[in-house]
């Protein structure tokens, strides 16, 4: 019930962010349309612990800061060798053994990975990530072991995962 309650609370002050309104009418819209969102939530079950992970909402803004700054190195780096008139790209795919052992956790991963220009995660089975690189060069930093690192941090606080092997795009 707690969970629920926190749902709705947050959903609420979403909505009144993104809405801008606050005249009666609209404020009864929005609490009745998260009222019906938190029913719906409910009654198909997903109201617990990693549907509504408040358990890891400090550890992930903790998080955004290190990965906004590696979304904009990734920029500059990206767009170094698309103005570079060599066009020095040699695209990979590989599977890397990610360290998570929640959906939360894959999730978090796998979007930060897609998030970062020039990587993308292509495909997730169970605890093995498909990741997509724009140059193989970029496999080869460590980059994602250290997000798969701060992921599983942000997950539950502890550390793990590693690369398995590397392909042909």
């Amino acid at each position: 019930m707690l969970r629920a309650f926190g749902l709705g609370t947050v959903l609420f002050g979403f909505w009144l962010a993104l809405s801008g309104h606050y005249t009666p009418l609209l404020l009864s819209f929005g609490v009745g349309s998260c009222i019906l969102v938190v029913y719906l939530a409910e009654r198909m079950d997903v109201v617990d612990h990693e549907g509504v992970p408040y358990h890891a909402t400090l550890r992930l803004i903790a998080y955004l800061p290190w990965l906004l700054k590696e979304i904009f190195l990734a920029n500059v780096d990206v767009a170094r060798v698309i103005l570079d008139p060599k066009l020095p790209i040699s695209p990979r795919i590989v599977t890397f053994h990610g360290g998570q052992q929640t959906d939360f956790g894959r999730a978090v991963y796998a979007n930060s990975i897609t998030l970062t220009p020039g990587t993308i995660t292509t495909g997730v089975e169970g605890q093995d990530y498909e990741i997509h690189a724009l140059r193989a060069a970029d496999l080869e930093t460590g980059e994602e072991q250290r997000m798969d690192d701060k992921c599983c941090w942000v997950e539950q606080g502890r550390f793990g995962g590693g690369l398995l092997d590397t392909g042909n795009a």
